[in-house]
């Protein structure tokens, strides 16, 4: 079995879980409202945490606001944007020992520019409660 096998490996690397899930809020943030800022963010942000990008969609709302997700190897990253309200909602999921969630939020930081962020993390799969 996939599952069982993964958990193994990660038990082996002392991991609890089978990814990490941040939670990333950003507020009086700006450069939120340009589909190609948002989607070179993207790609910029799955590269400093040495994830696999496979690829990188980013969709832009009328009259304005942005939404984007980099589906990588690992799981992925995405953004949402609010620029009548200077906010972006953020996710970062990874999976396995290989890729830190935490390294891709100076690139985000960096970009948008927040005066306020916050962080909540997740532990997703808990081993304990899968095996």
């Amino acid at each position: 079995m996939v599952l069982e096998y993964a958990s193994k490996d990660l038990a082996k690397v002392g991991l609890n879980a089978i990814g990490r899930h941040l939670l990333v809020e950003m507020k009086g943030c700006s450069n939120l409202n340009d589909k190609e800022t948002i989607r070179e963010m993207l790609k910029n942000a799955v590269n400093a945490c040495n994830a696999t990008l496979i690829d990188v969609e980013v969709h832009e709302f009328n009259p304005y606001g942005v939404s984007g997700i980099a589906i990588i190897g690992e799981s992925h990253l995405s953004i949402h944007t609010w620029p009548e309200f200077g906010y972006a909602a953020i996710d970062i999921f990874t999976c396995g020992s290989r890729v830190n969630p935490y390294d891709a939020l100076p690139v985000f930081k960096e970009t948008l520019k927040p005066k306020e962020v916050s962080v909540v993390e997740i532990k997703r799969g808990l081993l304990s409660d899968i095996g």
